[in-house]
């Protein structure tokens, strides 16, 4: 068991250039009940330098959870999708993607990449919370939380 893992919140990379649509995120997972920290970047070429601590990013935290947008600039969601599952480091951490596409050649080179989910725009609130209490469940089977006194 990793101790630094203890009581911890869960760390959230959202990569979204929408500021719009990041606060609609951001807003459904105060009003959740998920205790989380969360890091917004704008960009896939901020994401993928967050997720190996590059640059300005070097003492970022390694995310439980990454939520993703596939139209991004600079560098696309799923060339990050890609790097992602691509690195050995990277492959296991869980990716909810959120987007407007709803093409089914996006949805499905998705899921040939292991997405955990994929959530179509507009965010339907209860089905993303859902995903995202679902996939906290996974991750808290390796968390030991501090018990209630």
């Amino acid at each position: 068991m990793d101790m630094t893992l203890i009581g911890r919140p869960m760390e959230i990379l959202l990569v979204e250039d929408g500021l719009m649509d990041a606060r609609v995120t951001i807003e459904a997972l105060a009003n959740g009940e998920i205790k989380h920290r969360l890091t917004l970047v704008r960009d896939g070429e901020e994401a993928m330098d967050f997720l190996w601590q590059r640059d300005r990013f070097a003492k970022a935290p390694r995310p439980d959870l990454i939520l993703l947008d596939l139209m991004l600039p600079k560098k696309s969601g799923m060339e990050v999708l890609s790097d992602i599952r691509g690195d050995l480091k990277l492959k296991s951490i869980p990716v909810v993607v959120l987007t407007a596409s709803d093409a089914g050649e996006d949805r499905d080179r998705c899921q040939l990449m292991d997405v955990d989910s994929y959530i179509p725009k507009p965010v339907n609130l209860d089905k993303f919370l859902s995903v995202v209490k679902q996939l906290k469940r996974f991750w808290l089977d390796d968390v030991i939380l501090p018990t209630v006194e």
